[in-house]
């Protein structure tokens, strides 16, 4: 009878021992395949929550929004603005106030509350009229001379905030410019390239995008100047999605500031982007005589700019329109006259008659660039003496003061039947009228307006 061989002692170790290591093996293989299991489990509940939430978002607020504004929380904003106090507020208007916030990683930025009854519902913060233009079509233009969107905040429940935040522009609005405030002044060619600039704002809006964009308010008011005096086109509430393809005009309510809505827009509903080129052209006339869009601070001088300025243009004398304060240092009139007949080109009765803004800007640029060449050749054939371009004059003005006062727009009666259309019964306007010691009457005289 043959026995089985006997396993030698060490043998049958080392087989317990390769068991257990097995053995343990597999429970910590067990272990982390538990582990994982779950953590993957909630990944994907995880997932699934982000991506109902974000389902949730998308119905509730405008793409846009979602993929290129930031968000602020209100404690953030009242934090900026020291809540909202009057020391931070810079600015206002139909929408709401304009407040200056300070943050802590953006810097300084503009804020733009609504006033309660601006908007009825949450929704049409989010659909309506405003939030349509100014984040789901603004937001998506970005050019140096448009005033940019940072983001919003939108508050649901009792509080109900819709607040929109900007850019910050340091130096104000081209109106305070126009009118002195403060003392505020520009020069001639600060003038005309800040003509330049914001016309390339507007020409981007019309032929930069498509659809094209309509800003429907353009005044001096919503031109904001740049630390180095770039103009910068704001205030985008009221501006539309222009026409498409073959269309040359798209039918709208009418909409804007009165002295600046194109007529021809007034009588047929028909808006276009020529509608901008008209408003832009009372600017370039503003830019040139300071004078307000319409001139109610005389009982029988109540002359859109357009009337007041057209005889003195078409007789090439742009000198009896000159603001004077030009006339306290050297002032290209040459460039001054140029700039005067292409404002009034942009505001001729026919809209297609008008350049487009595109045009305007080159122009502008071209006849600078001219005025300029022409000047340095001037000057090396004198020998380097200083010398101005064109017919120039200069004359010292001492005393001149501002005197501020307050105006409605009750009955405004335009003399021209065209114009009959910008009357507006309860419009608040702020003149400004400049008082010239020691110059005659006949001497052109500035005045101004903001008109909201």
């Amino acid at each position: 009878m043959r026995h089985a061989p006997m396993v030698p002692p060490t043998t049958m170790a080392y087989k317990s021992t390769v068991f257990r290591r097995h053995l343990f093996e597999g429970f910590l293989i067990g272990v982390a395949s538990v582990i994982l299991g779950v953590m993957f489990y909630f990944l994907v509940k995880r997932r699934g929550f982000c991506t109902l939430e974000q389902r949730r978002r998308q119905r509730e607020c405008p793409k846009s929004k979602i993929l290129l504004l930031r968000h602020f929380q209100l404690e953030e904003l009242e934090k900026a603005t020291k809540n909202f106090s009057e020391e931070c507020l810079i600015g206002s208007g139909a929408f709401g106030n304009v407040y200056k916030g300070t943050f802590d990683g953006e810097g300084t930025l503009a804020i733009k509350r609504a006033h309660p009854d601006s908007y009825q519902s949450a929704q049409e913060f989010r659909n309506g009229i405003h939030m349509d233009t100014e984040v789901e079509l603004i937001s998506r233009v970005k050019h140096r001379n448009l005033l940019g969107l940072v983001g919003y905040c939108e508050e649901t429940g009792g509080r109900g905030e819709k607040i929109l935040v900007y850019e910050y522009v340091p130096n104000g609005s081209l109106l305070e410019y126009i009118v002195g405030r403060g003392g505020k002044n520009l020069t001639w060619r600060q003038r005309v390239e800040i003509a330049i600039g914001a016309a390339k704002g507007i020409a981007h809006l019309h032929e930069g995008v498509n659809p094209s964009i309509i800003h429907r308010d353009i005044k001096p008011s919503n031109i904001l100047v740049g630390d180095g005096f770039e103009a910068k086109i704001s205030d985008f509430g009221l501006v539309k999605s222009g026409p498409i393809g073959d269309q040359s005009h798209v039918s709208s309510q009418i909409k804007g500031t009165p002295g600046y809505i194109d007529p021809a827009y007034c009588s047929s509903f028909h808006l276009s982007p020529f509608s901008d080129v008209y408003s832009f052209g009372v600017i370039l006339l503003q830019l040139v005589a300071a004078r307000p869009a319409v001139d109610i601070t005389q009982v029988n001088s109540r002359y859109h700019i357009i009337e007041w300025a057209s005889p003195s243009i078409g007789k090439g004398n742009v000198e009896e329109i000159l603001d004077v304060r030009l006339l306290s240092e050297p002032c290209n009139i040459e460039m001054m006259l140029k700039m005067a007949q292409l404002g009034m080109r942009c505001a001729v009765k026919a809209p297609k008659n008008r350049p487009t803004m595109i045009k305007v800007w080159e122009e502008l640029e071209e006849a600078l660039y001219s005025t300029d060449n022409l000047s340095s050749v001037k000057q090396s054939l004198k020998g380097g003496r200083r010398s101005t371009s064109g017919s120039q004059s200069s004359v010292s003005l001492d005393g001149i003061g501002l005197q501020k006062f307050h105006v409605e727009m009750d009955s405004i009666s335009f003399q021209s039947t065209s114009l009959r259309c910008l009357e507006d019964n309860s419009v608040s306007i702020e003149l400004y009228k400049s008082n010239l010691e020691g110059i005659s009457e006949g001497t052109n005289t500035t005045a101004h307006s903001n008109m909201h």
